[in-house]
Protein backbone atom coordinates (compact mmCIF):
# COMPACT_ATOMS: atom_id res chain seq x y z
CA UNK A 1 0.00 0.00 0.00
CA UNK A 2 3.15 2.48 -0.94
CA UNK A 3 0.95 4.92 -2.56
CA UNK A 4 -2.31 4.30 -0.97
CA UNK A 5 -2.58 7.57 1.27
CA UNK A 6 -1.07 9.44 -1.58
CA UNK A 7 -1.86 8.31 -5.29
CA UNK A 8 0.88 10.16 -7.90
CA UNK A 9 -2.10 11.22 -10.48
CA UNK A 10 -4.19 13.11 -8.03
CA UNK A 11 -0.75 15.13 -7.94
CA UNK A 12 -0.66 15.73 -11.62
CA UNK A 13 2.13 12.67 -12.02
CA UNK A 14 1.45 11.87 -15.80
CA UNK A 15 0.65 8.16 -15.42
CA UNK A 16 -0.03 5.06 -17.96
CA UNK A 17 -1.79 2.54 -17.26
CA UNK A 18 -3.21 -0.46 -18.98
CA UNK A 19 -4.42 -1.96 -22.81
CA UNK A 20 -6.91 -4.66 -23.74
CA UNK A 21 -5.55 -7.14 -21.80
CA UNK A 22 -8.40 -9.81 -22.59
CA UNK A 23 -8.40 -9.26 -26.27
CA UNK A 24 -4.67 -9.20 -26.56
CA UNK A 25 -4.65 -12.51 -24.82
CA UNK A 26 -7.02 -13.89 -26.94
CA UNK A 27 -6.87 -12.25 -30.33
CA UNK A 28 -2.83 -12.11 -30.48
CA UNK A 29 -1.83 -14.82 -27.93
CA UNK A 30 -4.32 -17.56 -28.88
CA UNK A 31 -4.99 -18.12 -25.48
CA UNK A 32 -8.68 -19.54 -24.28
CA UNK A 33 -9.93 -17.33 -21.68
CA UNK A 34 -13.30 -18.85 -20.17
CA UNK A 35 -15.79 -16.18 -19.30
CA UNK A 36 -13.17 -13.37 -20.79
CA UNK A 37 -11.05 -13.72 -17.14
CA UNK A 38 -7.59 -12.73 -18.13
CA UNK A 39 -6.63 -14.41 -14.47
CA UNK A 40 -7.03 -18.26 -16.27
CA UNK A 41 -4.23 -17.53 -18.56
CA UNK A 42 -2.12 -17.94 -15.67
CA UNK A 43 -2.92 -21.32 -15.27
CA UNK A 44 -0.53 -22.64 -18.45
CA UNK A 45 2.71 -21.22 -18.67
CA UNK A 46 2.08 -19.61 -21.92
CA UNK A 47 -0.67 -17.73 -20.63
CA UNK A 48 1.67 -16.52 -17.66
CA UNK A 49 4.49 -15.91 -19.54
CA UNK A 50 2.11 -13.63 -22.13
CA UNK A 51 1.38 -11.67 -19.38
CA UNK A 52 4.33 -11.28 -18.08
CA UNK A 53 5.85 -9.94 -21.40
CA UNK A 54 2.65 -7.50 -21.47
CA UNK A 55 3.24 -6.12 -18.17
CA UNK A 56 6.80 -5.38 -18.67
CA UNK A 57 6.66 -3.97 -22.43
CA UNK A 58 4.16 -1.64 -20.70
CA UNK A 59 6.21 -0.71 -17.21
CA UNK A 60 8.73 0.05 -20.26
CA UNK A 61 7.08 2.36 -22.06
CA UNK A 62 6.20 3.68 -18.89
CA UNK A 63 9.54 4.40 -17.45
CA UNK A 64 10.81 6.01 -21.10
CA UNK A 65 7.84 7.92 -21.22
CA UNK A 66 8.36 9.54 -17.53
CA UNK A 67 4.87 8.48 -16.48
CA UNK A 68 4.34 6.56 -13.66
CA UNK A 69 2.28 3.21 -14.01
CA UNK A 70 -1.27 2.00 -13.03
CA UNK A 71 -0.73 -1.68 -12.64
CA UNK A 72 -3.93 -3.66 -12.94
CA UNK A 73 -4.78 -7.03 -11.07
CA UNK A 74 -6.15 -9.24 -13.83
CA UNK A 75 -9.25 -9.46 -11.34
CA UNK A 76 -11.54 -7.84 -13.61
CA UNK A 77 -13.61 -11.84 -13.40
CA UNK A 78 -12.28 -13.10 -10.17
CA UNK A 79 -15.69 -11.80 -8.12
CA UNK A 80 -17.88 -14.37 -6.45
CA UNK A 81 -20.56 -14.79 -9.10
CA UNK A 82 -18.20 -15.16 -11.75
CA UNK A 83 -16.05 -17.14 -9.85
CA UNK A 84 -19.01 -19.78 -9.05
CA UNK A 85 -19.42 -19.79 -12.87
CA UNK A 86 -15.50 -20.82 -12.85
CA UNK A 87 -16.01 -23.35 -10.24
CA UNK A 88 -13.57 -21.60 -7.70
CA UNK A 89 -14.35 -21.56 -4.18
CA UNK A 90 -14.61 -17.84 -2.36
CA UNK A 91 -10.53 -19.59 -0.55
CA UNK A 92 -9.55 -19.28 -4.26
CA UNK A 93 -10.69 -16.31 -5.44
CA UNK A 94 -8.43 -14.92 -2.10
CA UNK A 95 -5.27 -16.60 -3.54
CA UNK A 96 -5.58 -15.26 -7.05
CA UNK A 97 -6.01 -11.90 -5.79
CA UNK A 98 -2.80 -12.44 -3.33
CA UNK A 99 -1.08 -13.83 -6.01
CA UNK A 100 -1.98 -10.95 -8.63
CA UNK A 101 -0.93 -8.21 -5.67
CA UNK A 102 2.55 -10.02 -5.01
CA UNK A 103 3.42 -10.33 -8.54
CA UNK A 104 2.38 -6.64 -9.34
CA UNK A 105 4.76 -5.31 -6.37
CA UNK A 106 7.25 -7.63 -7.58
CA UNK A 107 7.00 -5.65 -11.32
CA UNK A 108 7.30 -2.46 -9.16
CA UNK A 109 10.34 -3.62 -7.40
CA UNK A 110 12.26 -4.31 -11.27
CA UNK A 111 10.68 -1.13 -12.85
CA UNK A 112 9.85 1.61 -10.84
CA UNK A 113 12.23 4.86 -10.80
CA UNK A 114 11.92 8.48 -8.58
CA UNK A 115 10.10 9.74 -11.45
CA UNK A 116 7.34 6.41 -12.99
CA UNK A 117 5.54 5.25 -9.64
CA UNK A 118 3.98 1.57 -10.06
CA UNK A 119 0.95 1.66 -8.62
CA UNK A 120 -1.09 -1.25 -7.76
CA UNK A 121 -4.76 -1.11 -8.90
CA UNK A 122 -7.44 -3.52 -7.74
CA UNK A 123 -9.33 -4.05 -10.26
CA UNK A 124 -13.09 -5.41 -9.88
CA UNK A 125 -15.74 -5.90 -12.91
CA UNK A 126 -19.56 -5.44 -13.45
CA UNK A 127 -22.07 -7.87 -11.81
CA UNK A 128 -23.08 -9.12 -14.78
CA UNK A 129 -22.04 -8.28 -18.32
CA UNK A 130 -19.81 -5.47 -19.33
CA UNK A 131 -21.00 -4.54 -23.09
CA UNK A 132 -25.18 -6.10 -22.79
CA UNK A 133 -26.15 -6.48 -18.80
CA UNK A 134 -29.66 -8.20 -18.11
CA UNK A 135 -29.60 -7.17 -14.87
CA UNK A 136 -28.29 -4.33 -12.47
CA UNK A 137 -27.65 -4.44 -8.99
CA UNK A 138 -29.27 -1.69 -6.56
CA UNK A 139 -26.92 0.25 -4.68
CA UNK A 140 -26.99 -1.70 -1.57
CA UNK A 141 -27.01 -5.29 -3.62
CA UNK A 142 -23.40 -3.92 -5.11
CA UNK A 143 -22.33 -2.26 -1.67
CA UNK A 144 -22.45 -6.06 -0.13
CA UNK A 145 -21.57 -7.46 -3.89
CA UNK A 146 -18.11 -6.26 -4.08
CA UNK A 147 -17.07 -5.63 -0.76
CA UNK A 148 -15.98 -8.68 -0.81
CA UNK A 149 -13.10 -8.03 -3.04
CA UNK A 150 -12.29 -5.13 -2.11
CA UNK A 151 -11.32 -6.24 1.27
CA UNK A 152 -9.08 -8.03 0.18
CA UNK A 153 -7.46 -5.26 -1.39
CA UNK A 154 -7.30 -3.99 1.22
CA UNK A 155 -6.13 -6.31 3.00
CA UNK A 156 -3.08 -7.77 0.83
CA UNK A 157 -2.07 -4.53 0.12
CA UNK A 158 -3.47 -2.82 -2.87
CA UNK A 159 -2.51 0.83 -3.35
CA UNK A 160 -6.13 1.81 -4.93
CA UNK A 161 -9.15 -0.55 -6.66
CA UNK A 162 -11.18 0.34 -9.96
CA UNK A 163 -14.47 -0.65 -11.14
CA UNK A 164 -13.85 -0.84 -14.85
CA UNK A 165 -16.31 -1.35 -17.25
CA UNK A 166 -19.14 -0.07 -14.88
CA UNK A 167 -22.43 -0.07 -16.93
CA UNK A 168 -24.97 1.74 -14.28
CA UNK A 169 -24.87 4.22 -11.96
CA UNK A 170 -26.20 1.95 -9.18
CA UNK A 171 -23.26 -0.23 -9.19
CA UNK A 172 -20.86 2.32 -9.30
CA UNK A 173 -22.47 3.52 -5.52
CA UNK A 174 -21.61 0.44 -4.27
CA UNK A 175 -17.88 0.59 -5.70
CA UNK A 176 -17.33 3.44 -4.10
CA UNK A 177 -19.33 3.00 -0.88
CA UNK A 178 -17.63 -0.74 -0.26
CA UNK A 179 -14.21 1.38 -0.86
CA UNK A 180 -14.62 3.80 1.68
CA UNK A 181 -15.59 1.45 4.28
CA UNK A 182 -11.85 0.30 3.42
CA UNK A 183 -10.34 3.51 3.41
CA UNK A 184 -8.60 2.94 0.07
CA UNK A 185 -9.24 5.06 -2.79
CA UNK A 186 -11.61 4.24 -6.01
CA UNK A 187 -12.00 5.23 -9.20
CA UNK A 188 -14.97 4.30 -11.36
CA UNK A 189 -14.44 3.60 -15.04
CA UNK A 190 -17.57 3.69 -17.04
CA UNK A 191 -18.77 1.76 -19.92
CA UNK A 192 -20.31 4.36 -23.09
CA UNK A 193 -22.19 3.55 -25.73
CA UNK A 194 -21.95 5.10 -29.03
CA UNK A 195 -24.72 7.60 -27.92
CA UNK A 196 -22.10 8.43 -25.04
CA UNK A 197 -24.64 7.24 -22.47
CA UNK A 198 -23.68 4.55 -19.79
CA UNK A 199 -25.90 1.22 -20.37
CA UNK A 200 -28.09 1.78 -18.06
CA UNK A 201 -29.33 5.41 -20.06
CA UNK A 202 -27.68 7.99 -18.08
CA UNK A 203 -25.49 10.26 -19.41
CA UNK A 204 -22.02 10.62 -18.05
CA UNK A 205 -22.98 13.71 -16.91
CA UNK A 206 -25.99 12.35 -14.89
CA UNK A 207 -23.87 9.27 -13.67
CA UNK A 208 -20.67 11.27 -12.02
CA UNK A 209 -23.44 13.51 -10.40
CA UNK A 210 -25.64 11.24 -9.12
CA UNK A 211 -22.16 8.87 -7.98
CA UNK A 212 -20.68 12.04 -6.15
CA UNK A 213 -24.19 13.04 -4.45
CA UNK A 214 -24.54 9.40 -3.21
CA UNK A 215 -20.91 8.62 -1.83
CA UNK A 216 -20.07 12.70 -0.82
CA UNK A 217 -17.40 12.63 -3.88
CA UNK A 218 -15.35 9.84 -2.02
CA UNK A 219 -14.60 8.26 -5.78
CA UNK A 220 -11.06 9.81 -6.36
CA UNK A 221 -11.75 10.71 -9.68
CA UNK A 222 -13.96 9.14 -12.64
CA UNK A 223 -12.61 7.40 -16.01
CA UNK A 224 -14.16 6.80 -19.60
CA UNK A 225 -13.63 2.94 -21.14
CA UNK A 226 -14.69 0.64 -23.59
CA UNK A 227 -16.13 3.05 -25.92
CA UNK A 228 -14.24 4.97 -29.24
CA UNK A 229 -13.25 8.99 -29.07
CA UNK A 230 -15.96 9.41 -31.72
CA UNK A 231 -18.49 7.67 -29.06
CA UNK A 232 -18.40 10.46 -26.33
CA UNK A 233 -16.54 13.35 -27.55
CA UNK A 234 -19.49 15.16 -28.19
CA UNK A 235 -20.51 14.57 -25.07
CA UNK A 236 -17.37 16.18 -23.01
CA UNK A 237 -18.04 19.47 -25.96
CA UNK A 238 -21.26 20.12 -23.91
CA UNK A 239 -19.11 21.16 -20.94
CA UNK A 240 -19.67 21.32 -17.03
CA UNK A 241 -17.82 21.46 -13.62
CA UNK A 242 -18.38 17.46 -14.28
CA UNK A 243 -15.58 17.24 -16.70
CA UNK A 244 -13.37 17.81 -13.37
CA UNK A 245 -14.04 14.62 -12.16
CA UNK A 246 -12.92 12.85 -15.28
CA UNK A 247 -9.23 11.95 -14.60
CA UNK A 248 -8.81 9.09 -17.14
CA UNK A 249 -9.15 7.50 -20.71
CA UNK A 250 -9.70 3.62 -21.81
CA UNK A 251 -10.84 4.69 -25.21
CA UNK A 252 -11.41 1.48 -27.65
CA UNK A 253 -9.43 2.18 -31.07
CA UNK A 254 -12.44 0.40 -32.68
CA UNK A 255 -15.90 2.86 -34.04
CA UNK A 256 -17.88 -0.58 -33.49
CA UNK A 257 -20.62 -0.98 -31.19
CA UNK A 258 -20.40 -3.13 -28.11
CA UNK A 259 -23.31 -5.28 -30.13
CA UNK A 260 -20.70 -5.39 -32.87
CA UNK A 261 -17.91 -6.27 -31.18
CA UNK A 262 -19.48 -9.12 -29.36
CA UNK A 263 -20.70 -10.66 -32.69
CA UNK A 264 -16.93 -10.14 -34.07
CA UNK A 265 -14.50 -13.46 -34.90
CA UNK A 266 -11.84 -10.53 -35.89
CA UNK A 267 -10.39 -7.97 -33.91
CA UNK A 268 -10.53 -4.67 -35.29
CA UNK A 269 -7.81 -2.91 -34.09
CA UNK A 270 -8.56 0.70 -35.44
CA UNK A 271 -5.71 3.34 -36.00
CA UNK A 272 -2.82 3.47 -32.90
CA UNK A 273 -1.95 6.75 -34.85
CA UNK A 274 -5.41 8.01 -35.33
CA UNK A 275 -6.17 7.11 -31.65
CA UNK A 276 -3.46 8.86 -30.42
CA UNK A 277 -4.51 12.42 -32.34
CA UNK A 278 -7.60 11.62 -30.67
CA UNK A 279 -6.45 11.52 -27.07
CA UNK A 280 -4.36 14.68 -28.01
CA UNK A 281 -7.95 16.83 -28.92
CA UNK A 282 -9.79 14.67 -25.84
CA UNK A 283 -6.94 16.24 -23.82
CA UNK A 284 -7.88 19.87 -24.78
CA UNK A 285 -11.44 18.93 -23.02
CA UNK A 286 -10.08 17.41 -19.91
CA UNK A 287 -8.53 19.76 -17.14
CA UNK A 288 -7.73 16.80 -14.88
CA UNK A 289 -6.99 14.32 -17.39
CA UNK A 290 -3.85 12.47 -15.94
CA UNK A 291 -4.46 8.82 -16.92
CA UNK A 292 -4.37 7.19 -19.99
CA UNK A 293 -4.69 3.86 -21.26
CA UNK A 294 -6.34 1.53 -23.74
CA UNK A 295 -9.50 -1.37 -23.74
CA UNK A 296 -10.44 -3.72 -26.41
CA UNK A 297 -8.40 -3.56 -29.29
CA UNK A 298 -5.90 -1.86 -27.91
CA UNK A 299 -1.61 -2.81 -27.29
CA UNK A 300 1.15 -1.37 -26.68
CA UNK A 301 1.58 0.25 -30.79
CA UNK A 302 -1.97 2.15 -29.33
CA UNK A 303 -0.34 3.08 -26.12
CA UNK A 304 2.54 4.56 -27.29
CA UNK A 305 0.99 6.55 -30.19
CA UNK A 306 -1.02 7.93 -27.25
CA UNK A 307 2.21 8.86 -25.10
CA UNK A 308 3.50 9.94 -28.46
CA UNK A 309 0.71 12.67 -28.99
CA UNK A 310 0.49 13.81 -26.04
CA UNK A 311 3.92 14.61 -25.10
CA UNK A 312 4.18 16.84 -28.77
CA UNK A 313 1.58 19.10 -27.81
Amino acid sequence: MKYRNALPQLNGHKMLTEAGLETILVFHEGIDLPLFAAFKALDTDAGANAITRYMQQLAKLAVQTGRGFIMDTPTWRASSKWGAQLGLATADLKEIHREAIATLAALRQDFETPASPFVINGVVGPHDDGYAPATQLTAAEAHAYYAEQIHWFSELGADMVSGITITSVSEAIGIVRAARDEDIPSVVSFTLEIDGRLPSGETLAQAVREVDAATDAAAAYFMINCAHPDHFQETLAGGGDWIKRIGGLRANASRLSHAELDVAEDLDDGDPVELGQLYRALADQLPNLSVVGGCCGTDYRHLDQICKALDAA
